[in-house]
């Protein structure tokens, strides 16, 4: 079953980001692109709780509503930087830049949890962000747009992490599965007055085909690229309540790697050997921290388990 879900993890992503890359390589309109995916995970979810697949939760008290707010608005704005870089630079080149996402979460941390890395820690961090520079100055299709808005989604799904972990102490209000929907409910109503105040109504049949564009095939790559991402945003979720949370970041740094290599061969984006390297050194240093924050993790247990021993003798 775990084996089944990564593999399904990293297709749906796969997918999502080959259809979302050529919807906006036609159809240059990011916001309208992520309030599309967002429709689509709405109808997710109410297909997921009428059905009774998953149940709806059960305390969805304003209290808990203004909780999880600030979480569907960063998450929302991150997945609007998201696509704002797809649209201007090579999804390769996209998902190498967020490869910078554990040099944040370390930053953030420090600042705001006052997390203290360990050297070790702080070690990995030098490759990675050596090989996402190496990466960027090599690479064809570099945009300043592009890579201020993937660096801006990876300083945004960051400070999503570290506002969880301020707000909610490390409870939650109700299951992953449940909380990703409704926050999933709430980036629609988010994104939906910005999308419209930014680039106006352009998520009609007659607006697409006044760009010039076949209305049918936009929608569908759309409409796939919609239920791609909350598909694989979903099964993220249930591999994380089955494994920890330093697995599913191992996961999640194998997961980039197959989307850049995937992405270039579809696409045929030209990678020159700098480039190629630069990225390989970034997902190497992503995969050490990976390593070394699962070591420390174990550590971390035995500690506590052997305080806890002694206490109790």
């Amino acid at each position: 079953m775990l084996g089944a879900l990564f593999c399904g993890w990293y297709a749906f992503n796969i997918v999502f980001n080959i259809y979302n890359k050529q919807v906006l390589k036609a159809y240059p309109f990011p916001m309208t692109a992520t309030l599309c995916q967002f429709a689509v995970g709405v109808l997710f979810v109410a297909i997921l709780w009428g059905t009774g697949l998953h149940k709806m939760p059960k305390n969805l008290s304003k209290k808990t509503l203004i909780t999880i707010a600030p979480l569907a608005l960063v998450h929302t704005i991150g997945n609007l930087l998201t696509n704002v870089s797809l649209g201007k630079v090579a999804v390769s080149f996209t998902h190498t830049i967020k490869a910078m996402e554990p040099f944040f979460s370390v930053i953030l941390s420090s600042i705001f949890l006052g997390d203290t890395p360990s050297l070790l820690i702080m070690l990995t961090l030098v490759p990675i962000v050596g090989g996402v520079a190496l990466a960027s100055i090599t690479e064809v299709s570099f945009n300043w747009i592009g890579f201020a808005a993937a660096m801006g989604s990876n300083i945004t799904f960051q400070s999503r992490n570290v506002l969880s972990k301020k707000i909610m102490g490390g409870e939650k209000p109700m299951d992953n599965i449940n909380l990703f929907s409704v926050i999933t409910v709430m980036s629609l109503l988010f994104c939906l007055p910005i999308t419209v105040f930014f680039e106006g109504v352009m998520f009609t049949p007659e607006a697409v085909a006044a760009y010039g564009l076949d209305p049918v095939t936009v929608v569908k790559r759309t409409l796939a690229a919609g239920f791609c991402f909350h598909a694989y945003q979903q099964v993220s979720y249930m591999i994380l309540q089955r494994v920890s949370p330093v697995t599913h970041s191992v996961g999640n740094c194998v997961k980039r790697v197959v989307v850049i290599i995937a992405s270039v061969i579809f696409f045929q984006n030209p990678v020159s050997p700098l480039n190629g390297i630069g990225t390989a050194i970034a997902l190497t240093g992503v995969f050490a921290y990976s390593q070394i924050k699962r070591m420390e993790t174990a550590n971390k247990k035995k500690a506590d388990a052997a305080l806890v021993e002694a206490k109790a003798a």
